[in-house]
């Protein structure tokens, strides 16, 4: 979902991570599921790309494992 959420907005991996004050490996891994985001990760990310974090969350558990 991240991927495509930063994909619509247009920015890089390098972009994100710029705008999160992080390396552009650390979005690399958040992206591959090598790391997780923890919540207020999660809603810095959503403000930056523009999405809802309540209806992207809700979403995702609603997708079967």
């Amino acid at each position: 979902m991240l991927i495509e959420k930063r994909e619509a907005s247009g920015l890089t991996q390098t972009e994100l991570a710029a705008r999160l004050g992080e390396y552009q490996s650390f979005v690399a891994r958040l992206e591959s599921g090598q790391r997780r985001v923890d919540v207020v990760e999660f809603i810095d990310l959503a403000k930056i790309l523009g999405f809802d974090p309540s209806a992207a969350i809700k979403k995702l558990a609603a997708e079967p494992n």
